[in-house]
């Protein structure tokens, strides 16, 4: 029988993780050993997208990949982990559960967003998080001339000013003014827990987010966080009331709930701590990847972000080294000292920055058609051809 390396989770950490662990097989002549990749569809989602419109476009097959280089897929959604029978349980498409057994794990199973628990809000929210949710507020949006124009309907709330909340945010005026009209008396308004615009992404970038926001008509409610929703409009901590058919949640994202099933120290997000290898600490057989892992990006004291940018060289790290350990060879430690962002900032551009004090290079539109490079050719997963897609894998290759 042979052995086996179960990769946990069909997104970017996952689907490189299991490129990499073939990649490394196939170098070395060996097919005593199976690659499997459990995940819900077979299909790479392209979450970073979800903010933008045609959501049900943003996703990538992976049946012909996967089988052009020879990883079983298995269509099902993980639900228990038991590191001592070296077992994962699963729930298959039809509904039954079934278990599959592993020499090595990697648990590449992702992250949700928090959506707040206070009764009735969850009902009145949207999301950008998964690909259902941000079809769901495609479709509102689109239906939102069917109604009388009042201030609520023409009204977006979106809570957080993160990454997510900016992007979300400033891409809002041109949907809405595509489905409303050009002249269409539209208000987009953020809320946000910090003093200053873009606060969680520091001093460098804030002037571009601020002339942005200016120059799109978005509002900034700072300081303040959201009390309440309901089917009119969002109350505020401080007693504020806006009246907005259309409230958008970004914020609060923790790692998948699996990671809860192996004994292994945890971050507040929920993240697994790895080592250079990306080996889950106190575990022979477990390796983390993406947003399930924190790992140290460099030896000054920076650690993974919940990115593809750092979740595909993760991946990559991640299946490779759980190869290596099954045949042998010496694995490849894992190092991302360079760290860039590239934050898209609606019909204004983007703004590209280097380094984790994000000294900005780019901004505008020039930063815009790299951003749109990025979302559209740099993070899709390689052709259907195997030895392309194996040489793609390479944990060598740099992300940024």
């Amino acid at each position: 029988m042979k052995q086996r390396i179960l990769i946990v989770g069909g997104g970017f950490a996952g689907v490189w993780s299991a490129l990499s662990a073939m990649r490394l097989l196939d170098r070395h002549g060996r097919t005593d050993i199976a690659v499997t990749l459990l995940a819900p569809q077979p299909q790479l989602r392209i979450r970073p997208r979800f903010y933008e419109p045609e959501v049900h476009t943003m996703q990538a097959p992976l049946t012909a990949l996967l089988a052009a280089v020879g990883v079983e897929f298995v269509q099902g959604s993980a639900e228990g982990i038991d590191p001592q029978r070296q077992q994962v349980s699963y729930r298959n498409a039809a509904g039954r559960v079934a278990e599959l057994g592993y020499q090595r794990l990697v648990l590449a199973s992702g992250s949700r967003l928090l959506r707040p628990t206070q009764a009735g809000m969850d009902a009145h929210l949207f999301d950008v998080d998964e690909i259902e949710q941000a079809a769901r507020l495609e479709q509102h949006l689109l239906g939102l001339a069917q109604h009388p124009q009042t201030a609520a309907r023409n009204t977006v709330v979106v809570a957080g000013g993160g990454f997510t909340g900016i992007e979300t945010a400033t891409e809002m005026p041109a949907r809405l003014r595509a489905v409303l009209g050009e002249d269409a008396a539209i208000r987009v308004v953020v809320v946000d827990r910090g003093e200053r615009i873009g606060a969680a992404l520091g001093d460098g970038i804030r002037p571009a987010i601020e002339a942005a926001s200016r120059e799109l008509g978005i509002e900034w409610c700072l300081g303040r966080s959201v009390a309440s929703v309901d089917a009119d409009g969002v109350s505020l901590d401080d007693g504020q009331r806006i009246a907005a058919n259309t409230v958008i949640w970004t914020v609060g994202f923790r790692a998948s709930e699996l990671t809860a099933q192996i004994p292994a120290p945890r971050d507040a997000q929920g993240r697994l701590q790895v080592d250079a290898w990306l080996k889950v600490e106190g575990q022979a057989a477990i390796f983390a990847a993406g947003d399930t892992a924190r790992a140290a990006t460099d030896e000054l004291g920076n650690f993974t972000v919940m990115s593809c940018q750092h979740a595909i060289a993760l991946g990559r790290h991640a299946g490779n080294n759980a190869a290596a350990e099954l045949i042998g060879v010496a694995p490849t430690r894992y190092s991302q000292p360079k760290y860039v962002t590239c934050l898209d900032l609606g019909a204004w551009g983007a703004v590209f920055s280097e380094g984790w004090e994000r000294q900005v290079k780019l901004v505008g539109s020039e930063a815009k058609a790299l951003k749109q490079q990025i979302n559209s050719q740099w993070i899709y997963p390689p052709a259907a051809d195997r030895a392309l897609a194996l040489a793609a894998a390479d944990p060598a290759i740099p992300v940024a």
